[in-house]
């Protein structure tokens, strides 16, 4: 690969006269600054070696890195491309034919039958799978085996969650295409190119057999889910980093779009104003998608506040971005978003924190506040100069990353419940305006670490995983570990991880499962549990950075299963995969099924590119 796209290069800069442009100085002047001093967020050297350059490319032009490479010529992209895929093998052609049969009939979206839509499976965020949809009961989890995968071209991410309705799965990558596969066997019905990569659940419409899902580009899309034929497509925002991760919520008739800003990383550039981007809610008509109206997480005035160090203007309040999935209160008519951290000075009241918005008008009608004085950007890690962007508070980083979940408990009592990367699970009653039921602290926290991505509740009790991954500095050549500065990081094998057993009512913790530890054969394994834990009847489900994905007992906390993700996998259509660390989405499971996609890309954590479908009667 870095052959062929350097002898590109060396054409192209020769047929203008000019020598080729360096990549490995380009490399270390406008990238290594974050992503070989480990910086939190940043992926590692070592980890950007294993992508694709259709991947890479892909983060420069449309994703996380836009602002870093604006200034950047298309030769000088391409030159650092092939500097750091020098050593990747082009994935080969699809070498099978996994295009399904025709079908007998005209295919349904029906939610008459087993699935799971939408991040959490409902607007309440539960992430919990009755008997009846399941169709898998605890005594015959220990008995799951793979049954097929899918590998995702071009990608080395899986960071979408699927959703499954009427026997068909659908699903979002990060090469930006959306598949529509067979539940059962994994063959392909077509693919949609949304023209951006994709990381969001989709959520599904029966009455109109429409799909929804939102692109790191802020469009939001509305396709056909029998045909696969885009229906409309709404741009929320032009800037180029504000970006869509937490799926749309489907309600009455409207979407619900979270946004976030990756204005954090841009302000690891001493020279960008920061930071005058915010977190965004927008509520779009379903049939149509015209904007009904768009509110930000943050009503304060931005104003200029102070100059950096090389007199750049910077500007504030600015942040508390929306990662995760809204929360819808039907009852009430409210949405309920959680935010992310301040990125600059002063901080914003509605920062690290959940916020109740008016369904109709968008109006903020109350907040709580998980943390407060919590302002931080990449800058922070990083040494003079490029730290001057860094908020006097610097730090703790500890936005909330879950969705908030809308629990009824006895006697018609309420309860909203989140999880923050302090380690903190927050209960708060959304009919008193936010009033703190209870708080439990079941970890350290961190900017990697405390709750990531979400629990999951039976209604009764809420499971919660903890990650608290840390990193630590190693000997050169410890294998696992990656280079940075001149040193060597790697995960702490022994540090981190657990799931944990709450009372929905009191917080009180029914039991706690430690993480059984990283096998000394795989190097590089964090027993951090990050991604989003998934619940059915008697069984708990939750994956680590390590690639393991476990099932626990829901009563006692005693692992009855796992099975390890980070492998080589043949895939039902052809493309070589692999998978790496469960981070991000959780497993979703449906008509006797669990499909798990593995492989994330984060600081520490191993690339994949796989859809992993598991059953009873799997190989």
């Amino acid at each position: 690969m870095r052959t062929v796209l350097f002898a590109l290069v060396v054409a192209t800069a020769a047929a203008h006269g000019q020598s080729a442009p360096d990549g490995e100085a380009l490399y270390k002047q406008h990238c290594a600054t974050c992503h070989d001093a480990g910086v939190p967020r940043a992926a590692a050297r070592s980890v950007l070696e294993k992508l694709s350059s259709d991947s890479i490319r892909t983060t420069l032009e449309a994703g996380s890195m836009v602002q870093q490479a604006a200034k950047l010529q298309p030769a000088q992209k391409d030159a650092i491309i092939a500097y750091l895929t020098r050593d990747s093998l082009s994935q080969p052609a699809v070498a099978v034919n996994s295009q399904c049969a025709p079908e007998k009939q005209t295919y349904s979206a029906t939610l008459r039958t087993p699935h799971w839509t939408g991040w959490g499976n409902d607007v309440t965020q539960h992430r919990f799978q009755s008997s009846e949809q399941a169709q898998l009961t605890s005594d015959q989890v220990s008995r799951l085996k793979l049954k097929w995968a899918f590998g995702y071209p071009n990608a080395q991410t899986a960071a979408a969650q699927p959703a499954i309705v009427n026997g068909r799965l659908f699903v979002a990558s990060a090469n930006g295409n959306v598949y529509a596969l067979d539940a059962a066997t994994g063959c392909t019905y077509w693919t949609y190119n949304a023209g951006f990569p994709v990381r969001t659940a989709i959520s599904v419409d029966e009455k109109t057999n429409t799909l929804y899902f939102g692109d790191k580009r802020t469009g939001v899309h509305a396709v056909n889910a029998v045909t696969g034929k885009g229906m409309w497509k709404t741009r929320l925002d032009e800037n180029p980093i504000v970006t869509i991760t937490g799926a749309p919520t489907l309600a009455g008739g409207v979407l619900y779009v979270p946004m976030t800003a990756i204005e954090d990383a841009a302000a690891a550039n001493p020279r960008y104003e920061c930071c005058k981007l915010r977190g965004t809610l927008a509520a779009l008509d379903a049939a149509t998608g015209q904007v009904l109206w768009k509110s930000s997480t943050i009503t304060d005035e931005l104003k200029p506040i102070r100059k950096n160090s090389l007199g750049v203007q910077l500007w504030g309040p600015a942040g508390a971005g929306i990662w995760s999935s809204p929360t819808v209160d039907v009852k009430k008519q409210r949405v309920y978003v959680t935010t992310a951290n301040s990125t600059t000075d002063p901080v914003a009241a509605t920062s690290d924190a959940i916020i109740a918005f008016d369904m109709e008008s968008g109006k903020i009608l109350w907040s709580y506040q998980g943390t407060a004085n919590d302002g931080y950007n990449l800058g922070c890690d990083l040494p003079d100069p490029y730290r001057t962007n860094c908020p006097s508070t610097n730090g703790p980083d500890f936005d909330f990353g879950s969705s908030a979940i809308l629990v009824e408990l006895a006697q018609g009592h309420r309860a909203l419940i989140a999880g923050q990367k302090s380690a903190v699970v927050h209960a708060i009653d959304p009919d008193a305006n936010g009033k703190v039921l209870w708080k439990k602290q079941i970890g350290k926290g961190g900017k990697v670490g405390g709750v990531q991505w979400g629990p999951a509740t039976d209604g009764k009790t809420v499971y919660v995983a903890l990650s608290d991954a840390q990193l630590r500095v190693a000997p050169p050549g410890t294998p696992g570990a990656q280079a940075a500065l001149g040193r060597s990081f790697i995960f702490d094998p022994k540090v981190g991880g657990g799931l944990f057993a709450l009372d929905a009512a009191t917080g009180e913790t029914l039991w706690h499962t430690p993480h059984p530890g990283c096998p000394s054969d795989r190097p590089g394994c964090s027993p951090g549990q990050s991604a989003a834990v998934t619940v059915i009847p008697g069984v708990v489900f939750s994956g680590d950075i390590g690639g393991i994905l476990r099932a626990y007992d829901a009563k006692t906390g005693r692992i009855i299963w796992d099975t390890d993700t980070k492998q080589e996998f043949k895939t039902v259509n052809g493309v070589a995969a692999h998978g790496g660390s469960l981070n991000g989405p959780g497993p979703v499971i449906v008509g006797g099924m669990l499909y798990v996609n593995s492989g994330y890309v984060h600081i520490g954590t191993a690339p994949g590119n796989v859809l992993l479908a598991y059953s009873v009667d799997g190989e």
